[in-house]
């Protein structure tokens, strides 16, 4: 499909959002409620029946709903009333802070602003001519347009019973709207239908059981502390706060606001109103810090740039019915993005999982020439794992998808040979953090098992079948068994199968270990294989295929075969061979089963 297609498409449906939401708007509200209603409806229809449970369910939530907004209502109410009687604590405060600006900074900047000001008016009236204000009269309204004030009531009320009513008939036809729905999807999306049916509601179910549980303890704090306070009115602002959380970002600035504003009013002094200013920030850092962290984390599963973006979004789009909205609807858009194959590009937008996994991120570093921030990748996986694996998992796979992309021609020989080099500079540095982070560690910790007593030591020849790559894969190697009685050597020069014989003869290596990393051909290394077989029928072979499931062999009985003794492929097996010929304890071997699809080339 071409671009301009896409995005006249996405243009579309951000008109017919916008033209509709008279519709729209009641009608997701309906559906998120939907969602949210239909656990209690399941688990009281067992007793009731249905259409009871449905009926008591949403008669509980919108009357509460309407017992809250008409409380907070009459409470405002009596909050105007009462204003008047803070005016002459208004008057100290204002003539506290006009001393405090006298002859300063602020006095002068009143003085100027004052100044233009007045040099504006004079421009702008004719000389001569006197400015009288209009006044403008208006006949008082008698019968019945008298009852214009219901006006802006009516407007809410028949929203709210629209949304009630087309939230239960959903809860009744749930079952017949899910059957429909998927016969229009088709019988072969069965299963990613209903996928992203129970995915959407019990993720949209638990980011508002737990916001509402974090508001519920925000509106207890809140009431508690300007209780204690004196604050007039706490309850208001205690339910004000709690209702407003569910507004990301701007709502707890809001609901901090007004209660501020009103103890500067109602206080006296400056002591009341900035120990209230600090209630507030204190109750905030330990809802950001310490509730949303334990009840909430993961919660949304969207990352926090998107949810900032999507709330200006929907704001705009739906105003305040948006802005309240756009969490849950967000979460709808990453669950479809999981599970639609044509909008995956969503979920990896807006999801707030890693968008590359830790291997293609250390390779698209080192492409990018940044072994800075490649080695605090290489930091972090020894961290967060078993240190010892962070060559199979970060290092080793960089050098495989180098070659891949060389084949296929996205990289060239000298940036292919970049990240070949890189990688060997980072080998070092990554050996050394393993030896400092087991050095902190219990002994039953350490990055790799010790040695009990002295041992003879075991004589390893490496050979790198195809080039530097294999050169680096061994010395990968060599670093995995430094705790070992193992003396490597690595072949640093190519040599005929007659060479390599010669060499292991008169050597007397115990072991060879070929390193010829996929996606090359095992061609080469079976020949070779065969050839020091016959020629050293007691000798050891070894053969690491080491390299990302994604490219790993999937048979290596071909090897085997030819007379191979061990073929692995993964760095962790070979080093485990070794140590099994020297009855040394063995290292786990990651788990690689559920390993995520990593064919795709990186971006």
């Amino acid at each position: 499909m071409k671009p301009w297609v896409t995005f006249a498409g996405g243009v579309l449906v951000v008109a017919v959002l916008y033209w509709a939401q008279a519709v729209l708007v009641p009608f997701a509200l309906a559906i998120l409620l939907t969602f949210v209603l239909a656990p209690p409806v399941t688990w009281l229809q067992r007793w009731v029946g249905r259409v009871a449970a449905v009926l008591l369910a949403v008669t509980l939530v919108f009357a509460a709903l309407g017992l809250a907004a008409w409380g907070l209502t009459w409470q405002l109410d009596h909050l105007v009333e009462d204003l008047p009687g803070y005016r002459a604590n208004i008057r100290i405060k204002i003539a506290d802070v006009r001393l405090a600006g006298k002859g300063g900074a602020v006095e002068k900047l009143q003085e100027t602003l004052a100044g233009i000001k007045t040099d504006l008016e004079t421009s702008e009236a004719p000389t001569g001519t006197v400015l009288r204000p209009l006044v403008v009269a208006s006949d008082q309204v008698t019968g019945f347009l008298g009852f214009a004030w219901l006006g802006p009531v009516v407007g809410p009320l028949s929203t709210a019973g629209f949304v009630a009513a087309m939230v239960i008939f959903m809860l009744l036809e749930r079952r017949n709207l899910r059957d429909r729905l998927i016969g229009l999807i088709g019988y072969g999306q069965l299963a990613t239908t209903t996928k992203v049916f129970d995915e959407a509601g019990s993720r949209v179910s638990r980011q508002l059981l737990m916001q509402s549980l974090v508001s519920l303890l925000y509106g207890i704090a809140v009431f508690a502390g300007l209780y204690f306070l004196h604050v007039p009115y706490p309850l208001v602002w205690a339910m004000l706060g709690a209702a407003l959380r569910f507004i990301p970002y701007l709502g707890p600035v809001l609901a901090a606001g007004a209660p501020i504003l009103v103890s500067l009013a109602a206080l006296e002094g400056w002591t009341g109103p900035l120990i209230v200013l600090a209630l507030f920030v204190v109750l905030e850092l330990f809802t950001n810090l310490v509730l949303e962290t334990v009840l909430y984390a993961g919660a949304v599963g969207v990352s926090q740039v998107t949810l900032l973006v999507s709330v200006a979004f929907w704001t705009w789009l739906w105003g305040p019915l948006g802005l309240l909205m756009a969490s849950p609807l967000t979460v709808c858009l990453v669950v479809l993005g999981k599970h639609v194959p044509g909008l995956a590009f969503v979920g990896l937008l807006m999801d707030d999982t890693a968008a590359l996994a830790p291997e293609y991120g250390f390779y698209q570093r080192l492409v990018a020439r940044d072994q800075s921030e490649a080695a605090e990748l290489i930091d972090s996986c020894i961290k967060t794992g078993p240190p010892a694996s962070v060559y199979d998992g970060l290092l080793l796979p960089a050098l495989s998808y180098a070659e891949r992309d060389r084949l296929e021609h996205r990289l060239s020989l000298e940036e292919e040979a970049a990240v070949i080099e890189a990688t060997r500079e980072l080998i070092a540095d990554a050996a050394e953090t393993i030896r400092r982070y087991a050095e902190t560690k219990p002994p039953a910790e350490a990055a790799t098992p010790s040695v009990l007593g002295p041992r003879e030591p075991l004589r390893v020849l490496g050979y790198a079948v195809n080039g530097a790559a294999d050169e680096v894969a061994l010395a990968m190697l060599a670093h995995l068994v430094d705790d070992l009685p193992i003396a490597m050597e690595i072949a640093g020069a190519r040599m005929q199968a007659v060479e390599l014989v010669s060499l292991v003869g008169n050597r007397t290596f115990s072991v060879v270990c070929f390193a010829d990393l996929p996606p090359s051909s095992s061609s080469k290394t079976r020949y070779l294989v065969r050839r020091l077989r016959s020629a050293l029928p007691e000798l050891r072979i070894a053969v690491g295929r080491w390299g990302p499931p994604a490219l790993a062999d999937e048979n290596s009985q071909t090897l085997l075969d030819a007379g191979a003794n061990h073929v692995a492929s993964l760095l962790i097996e070979s080093r485990n061979y070794l140590g099994g010929l020297l009855e040394m304890p063995r290292l786990p071997v990651p788990d690689t089963a559920d390993a995520p699809d990593l064919t795709a080339p990186p971006t």
